[in-house]
């Protein structure tokens, strides 16, 4: 045998082996193989947050302690396997995520038992969220459809101290004391709050759309203030189904902080926009467009006595506008189209006064006819009541003259969807 042939030969005989050793490892190699090539897809996010007492009892502040803390979700993409996404944002402190499972939902607290999936973080059951980082779950095998309701379950052993959450989720969350993350009953679960705790995503692999998913960035009103609890009628869920009637399905995901400000950070209300742009819009994977509904608590905070709304500098025109155009920047810069939308009507409620008036006609004129955005959807019009242009339609006010109802929700996710 030539030189040649013997190299081959041997050549070869490694290939094979390592070939036979490939298939046979069905374990952490092949997990992390997987990972490696799937094309992930942002289904569901929420805004963290730093811990406060906020406008309803939650968690935050106390934080967890050898308890299981359990939260619904309704991711808006589909996909054959899923991960969750942490966020210890707010934290000074790492904390540590003793064990996690996703499973489908069932009724209040329950779970499906055939569903449920033991989570791991770098193919261990525990790790933990670094101080003011994030921490990404292994994939997870589950066949997840849009608008099915997934449950996540936390576990930690230890004390967390105050926790990075989303303060108004208009969904009900669930504690029970001990580990119950592979319990299929709700019976261990006794208390809740309408608050999501560290869970900042959901993600899917293995669906038929990527790259096109929507953000829906802002306040309350992108929040879903005023929408009725665990009915998912908040604009951006919405919006989701819309789409996925007339036969164009796209994530939407919200990206809404009640009382959020475009200029200024707040500690009850969310760092301002331009500081939470990239992680809430920017980094979410597969997304394409951006609605931009923010500035009424800029214009109109400044109008109020209520405390937790200080403080508050009164802002010009001028500023707004610098800071959409900061956001429209930075989103083109990453090639994701953003569509404008006109502050809705808000006479005679709290953020309301002559200030106020002026400027949020002054920005909506210039959403309307400045050319900056890709579209724009005039929601000031479409929701004003007749006869008054600066009043919120009674048919679509969920009673403050601010936020719209679940009815105005349903208009609002129409208009955009039409836009889009």
């Amino acid at each position: 045998m030539n030189d040649f042939a013997r190299k081959a030969g041997t050549a070869l005989s490694a290939l094979l082996i390592a070939v036979s050793t490939a298939v046979a490892c069905t374990g952490a190699p092949a997990q992390a193989g997987v990972e490696r090539h799937q094309s992930w897809q942002a289904a569901w996010t929420a805004a963290p947050q730093r811990a406060s007492s906020g406008f309803e009892a939650n968690w935050s502040e106390e934080g967890f302690s050898g308890q299981s803390v359990r939260q619904v979700v309704r991711p808006a993409g589909d996909g054959s396997s899923a991960r969750i996404r942490l966020s210890n944002a707010y934290g000074t402190s790492p904390v540590r995520v003793t064990g996690a499972t996703i499973a489908y939902a069932g009724q209040g607290a329950s779970v499906r038992p055939e569903s449920v999936r033991r989570l791991t973080f770098g193919h261990a059951v525990s790790a933990d969220i670094p101080a003011h980082g994030t921490l990404t779950s292994d994939p997870a095998r589950l066949n997840v459809r849009a608008f099915q309701p997934l449950v996540v379950t936390l576990y930690f052993a230890g004390t967390t101290g105050p926790a990075t959450f989303h303060a108004q989720a208009y969904a009900t969350s669930y504690r029970a004391q001990g580990d119950h993350l592979a319990d299929a009953s709700a019976s261990a679960f006794t208390q809740t709050t309408h608050s999501w705790y560290y869970l900042s995503g959901v993600d899917v692999a293995g669906g038929t759309r990527k790259g096109d998913a929507v953000v829906a960035f802002g306040d309350s009103i992108t929040d879903g203030f005023g929408s009725t609890n665990d009915a998912n009628g908040r604009y951006p869920d919405e919006l989701a189904e819309r789409l996925a009637a007339t036969g164009r399905p796209r994530p939407v995901l919200n990206a809404g902080i009640g009382g959020n400000l475009l200029l200024n950070d707040s500690a009850w209300y969310g760092d301002r926009s331009s500081a939470r742009f990239r992680r809430d819009v920017l980094d979410q994977p597969g997304v394409g467009t951006v609605v931009v509904l923010e500035g009424i608590n800029d214009i109109g905070f400044s109008e109020s006595d209520t405390p937790t709304f200080k403080p508050a500098p009164v802002v010009s025109t001028d500023e707004l506008i610098a800071g959409y155009r900061r956001l429209i920047r930075d989103a083109h810069a990453k090639g994701i189209k953003v569509v404008g939308a006109t502050l809705l009507p808000f006479k005679n409620s709290d953020h309301w006064g002559e200030h106020a008036a002026s400027v949020s006609n002054a920005v909506n004129r210039w959403i309307r006819t400045s050319g900056e955005y890709d579209a724009v959807v005039d929601l000031d019009r479409a929701l004003a009541a007749p006869g008054d242009p600066d009043m919120l339609n009674p048919a679509f006010d969920s009673g403050d003259h601010l936020h719209p109802n679940d009815l105005g929700y349903t208009t609002m996710a129409r208009l955009i969807a039409d836009r889009l």
